[in-house]
């Protein structure tokens, strides 16, 4: 009996009472607290993140309102073959999965093109007028063949089929034609390579050292964008590759993809 008073007298102290009070209110608002934050950031649940490939910025943001994002562009890039001010890549990437409000960073298209100074190609190889117009951002068009004495030396370089001298400023991209000489006395010929299994511009870089056109470039509706076009590969060609002669100047098809199940394994 006593030993009960004991401990209604301990429990009933005051002291004590007060104290479990605090320990109960504490455990009451770190509960709360914690359910509150989880209400708050949404604990667990992800969302995942849109592909904003060649939307505009109005665009983009107009989905990722829709679905809790935000979008910034950060960057931008150049490249001709794509809409002025489009979205051409992103991070986080497609797919990805954030929390709501996460910003999204957008690189679009530029809407003014680098501007490059077009090389003198006159009485260069065709080689090296290959890796000029590269390395300055130019691409290389038609290998129009005239007679001449030097077989594969530039005679005249061409945009548009009008004569452009060195010097003049022009958009990146911009594509050059080169009349090159053959010289009808020798046996000069190349072969057609096998480009199967290589991507879009090495394909095309393998065909045109080769001292061959390309006829055309056909993507499959695998490649929506241009930068599915820099991911493709070719995987069939016409002509096909042979070692058997062929002339200067002939032209080759390719068809690309990115398809996996088109896609050949090497």
């Amino acid at each position: 009996m006593s030993e009960n008073k004991q401990k209604t007298g301990f429990l009933g102290h005051w002291i004590v009472r007060n104290l479990l009070i605090c320990i109960v209110l504490v455990v009451v608002m770190v509960v709360g607290a914690m359910l509150f934050l989880n209400v708050v950031t949404k604990h667990n649940q992800e969302l995942v993140v849109p592909d904003f490939s060649n939307m505009t910025v109005a665009e983009a943001e107009a989905v990722a309102s829709q679905v809790g994002m935000r979008v910034e562009v950060t960057d931008s890039v150049y490249a001709k073959r794509m809409r002025k001010g489009a979205v051409r890549d992103q991070n986080p990437a497609p797919g990805a999965k954030v929390k709501e409000g996460r910003r999204i960073a957008l690189t679009i298209n530029a809407i003014n093109a680098k501007k490059v100074t077009v090389p003198n190609l006159v009485g260069l190889s065709m080689r090296q007028a290959l890796a000029e117009i590269h390395s300055r951002g130019l691409v290389l068009g038609k290998l129009i063949y005239v007679q001449d004495m030097a077989t594969n030396n530039v005679l005249r370089q061409l945009r548009g089929n009008r004569e452009i001298e060195p010097g003049v400023m022009v958009e990146s991209d911009t594509v050059i034609d080169l009349v090159l000489g053959l010289n009808p006395e020798t046996e000069a010929s190349t072969y057609v390579p096998n480009v199967i299994g290589k991507r879009y511009l090495t394909a095309v870089d393998a065909v045109h050292k080769q001292s061959l056109n390309i006829k055309s470039l056909r993507f499959d509706d695998s490649v929506k964008n241009y930068d599915d076009s820099l991911n493709a590969v070719v995987y069939r060609q016409s002509p096909e590759a042979s070692e058997i002669p062929a002339n200067l100047g002939n032209d080759v098809s390719l068809y690309l993809t990115i398809d996996p199940e088109r896609i050949p394994s090497r």
